[in-house]
């Protein structure tokens, strides 16, 4: 892989968008470009994908991959605003027709998987497949919360006290925690480069917006229909150990959640391997393998 890329920039409803673009050192790149949709959380961006990146070239892939931090997070804007799926997926929207401007594979991390169907909705003709990492559950993905409690549950965060939570929540103490008990399948995957990378990402605290959000419901809304009209090939990856941070799909399995979607998905495969609910993160080298072939079927 090239030295660390620097960081650009462009510009969308007159807010300024930071991604970067990585390339392999073989200069002849092959094959259709990822475009990263990273997780939303305390100090999370782009760099959740570091690792995946690395070892994505490790293992001899040339593809190249667009990293962009979503409106809110790491060097993007961070207005004071309350961020849904769909503002995200604007963005990309227009990242997508202006920047990379040709057909991309989405791999989207997590609950952050609304933001994919929304922007495949908007733009299909420039996204040739998505690799869905972790997805929520069934019952979560498809369980609208009401308007009025997304609000309630807005105002609230968005006050002296989410102001205080939202520092408690950036300590390593509080990191180490909620990782351990909700993301990792191992507490010895929880390490210091995970920790400093939230820690460092949430010094600038105008970053609480976009975590305020997604806690406060903005991107639970029913995605059934959305689901349903994907016509991409759709690779659906789970951990082993994957579980829900959310109370309406606790009682659901791995297995139990890939056939869900694959049911309904219209060109989906799933696949499962070790792991909690960061793959991309925790069981890099296995993540990077699941994809790879999928991916290549592009080329």
């Amino acid at each position: 892989m090239q030295a660390s890329p620097s960081t650009q920039f462009y510009t969308w409803q007159n807010y300024h968008c930071a991604y970067k673009v990585y390339q392999s050192d073989n200069s002849n790149t092959e094959g259709i470009p990822l475009l990263l949709i990273h997780p939303i959380g305390v100090g999370l961006s782009g760099k959740f994908w570091q690792r995946f990146i690395c070892e994505w070239f490790s293992q001899g892939n040339h593809n190249v991959i667009y990293n962009p931090d979503l409106l809110g997070c790491g060097k993007s804007d961070k207005p004071h605003v309350a961020y849904t799926p769909k503002d995200w997926a604007e963005q990309l929207k227009y990242f997508l027709q202006t920047v990379i401007q040709k057909p991309v594979i989405l791999v989207v991390q997590g609950a952050l998987s609304p933001v994919a169907f929304e922007l495949v909705h908007k733009e299909s003709n420039l996204i040739a497949g998505l690799v869905l990492s972790g997805t929520p559950a069934w019952p979560v993905i498809t369980n609208k919360l009401p308007a009025w409690r997304q609000k309630l549950f807005w105002n609230l965060f968005d006050s002296p006290i989410g102001n205080a939570f939202y520092r408690y929540a950036r300590t390593p103490k509080f990191l180490t925690s909620f990782s351990t008990r909700r993301l990792f399948a191992s507490a010895n995957n929880v390490d210091a480069e995970w920790l400093n990378t939230l820690v460092v990402g949430a010094a600038d605290t105008a970053n609480r917006y976009a975590v305020f959000s997604f806690l406060a419901g903005f991107w639970k809304q029913n995605y059934t229909s959305l689901i349903a009209s994907i016509k991409q090939p759709t690779l659906v990856i789970l951990g082993e150990s994957a579980s829900s941070i959310s109370k309406e799909g606790k009682t659901q399995t791995p297995d139990g959640i890939l056939a869900d979607y694959l049911v309904r998905l219209q060109q989906g495969i799933g696949v499962k391997i070790l792991g909690r609910n960061v793959l991309p993160y925790e069981s890099t080298t296995e993540f990077v393998s699941a994809i790879a072939p999928f991916v290549t079927e592009f080329t």
